[in-house]
């Protein structure tokens, strides 16, 4: 089949099974590849739909510019349309998205203006309303507005929930996706729920956002919102596309579960999806007691892992923010080390004896001690260059006048990639306590044998 331009081809995406990262999950887990859209992602749907139906009612019209706040994947949507029909694009978004987003965006010919996430949606500088501003001051333009524009839910009201519908020949008992905007959980779930009104709607929510006591207690809770890393879902404000009478249940996602999921997600199964898919799976996973080998799941996916390359795939992303668990550590370091005997030389001892012992047990540098307590180091370059400048008559000479600094000590949880910033040609091992309270001397030479 030829298609007359790239448009077309948005929607009826496959439908595909998951079979690894949800073991304990009873129920049969299918997945909606929203990926395979042009734009890579399921906005690409609502925002065709928010610009047609605009220029339907004569709010876009030839020359126009269309403006949008967005995290990147509503951007890419209207991008692509405008590209095909000729628009130009401003788009504002904030400065916790991934510089992917903003490139490929860049990369349809879009300006991209970066706003601060810290602030309120009132606030002068949000990503909402310097949108809202350029709207008022640029002639001939068009704020689309996917929070509050309509188009959004109908647009998955009229193709996301049918296709899901006939993919499952009927048989879906329950829809888990992540809530933004809310016009995919808020249109799917209002086709699907008149075909079947037991089929459950369970949205995905972060910590840090309204969503989920908004939908329990009514409360708009300010003390609810705070900053979170997860991308694509979540809210700061209630945005007209979420209808909650649809939605069953809101389940929370921290930012660590969601990007640790997204990783399983491209080593498990091969698949190569978002940040919110992450999170998706996370809060699934957290709902298996609810379900039963009788029920087929339906995840909707938002987007593409290519739009987070350098964040939930990238190892020192993910470690600087605690989120690899599998990172070795000091204490393993330790657990590792072939002896667990520590050496160490008295400050009143000779240089001969510090000598004899290193050659002894063939070792390169010592704490030395003075009353049970570390006070000073020696290595083997510092005892072989007095031993080579002075005379043998003097290896009656006391090691604490020789001695170098204290090696550091560092803690048992120090990840070892940060030994880096301690070990270096001048200081060659550090310190560091076991649980029972042991020292032990790590050096490089430990580090290349765990590795």
């Amino acid at each position: 089949m030829i298609y007359n331009n790239i448009l077309e081809t948005i929607g009826n995406t496959p439908l595909v099974q998951i079979n690894k990262v949800c073991p304990d999950v009873p129920a049969r887990v299918l997945v909606k590849v929203e990926t395979v859209n042009p734009g890579n992602s399921i906005k690409d749907r609502m925002a065709l739909k928010m610009v047609e139906d605009a220029e339907k009612r004569g709010d876009i019209t030839p020359g126009c510019t269309i403006i949008e706040c967005t995290s990147g994947n509503t951007g890419m949507g209207i991008a692509i349309a405008a590209c095909v029909k000729g628009y130009k694009c401003i788009f504002t978004t904030s400065d916790k998205q991934s510089k992917e987003k903003f490139d490929l965006l860049k990369a349809h010919g879009a300006e991209v203006i970066v706003c601060p996430t810290n602030v309120t949606p009132e606030d002068p500088r949000s990503y909402y309303s310097v949108a809202k501003r350029l709207n008022e001051e640029i002639p001939n333009s068009y704020w689309c507005n996917q929070y509050d524009n309509l188009s959004n839910r109908q647009a998955h009201y009229e193709s996301t929930g049918p296709e899901i519908w006939k993919q499952t020949e009927g048989k879906i008992t329950h829809m888990v996706v992540g809530v933004g905007t809310g016009g995919t959980i808020s249109g799917t779930g209002k086709y699907l729920k008149e075909q079947n009104p037991d089929i459950k709607i369970w949205g995905i929510d972060t910590y840090g956002s309204v969503f989920k006591k908004f939908h329990e207690t009514g409360e708009f809770d300010e003390k609810e919102i705070y900053p979170y890393i997860t991308e694509g879902i979540g809210e700061d404000i209630i945005p007209k596309n979420v209808d909650f009478s649809v939605i069953d249940h809101f389940e929370k996602v921290s930012d660590k579960a969601g990007a640790v999921m997204t990783r399983r997600l491209a080593r498990e199964e091969g698949m190569l999806f978002g940040y919110s898919a992450g999170s998706a799976f996370a809060g699934l996973n957290q709902l298996k007691d609810k379900l039963t080998k009788d029920d087929v799941v339906v995840v909707i996916i938002h987007d593409h892992g290519s739009r987070y390359v350098g964040k939930i795939f990238n190892d020192d992303w993910m470690r600087d923010r605690g989120f690899l668990d599998d990172e070795l550590k000091v204490k393993d370091l330790i657990a590792k080390k072939d002896s667990k005997e520590f050496l160490s030389v008295a400050s009143d001892s000779t240089v001969k004896e510090a000598f004899t012992m290193m050659k002894d047990h063939d070792i390169s540098q010592m704490p030395v001690m003075k009353d049970e307590e570390i006070v000073g180091s020696i290595t083997e370059s510092a005892v072989l260059t007095y031993l080579l400048e002075n005379p043998m008559s003097n290896t009656e000479k006391k090691v604490e006048t020789i001695m170098d600094a204290a090696f550091p000590i560092v803690k048992a949880d120090l990840p070892c990639r940060q030994l880096s910033k301690y070990i270096s040609k001048k200081i060659p091992a550090v310190l560091a306590k076991d649980r029972s309270g042991r020292w032990h001397v790590l050096t490089q030479y430990d580090i290349i044998q765990a590795v």
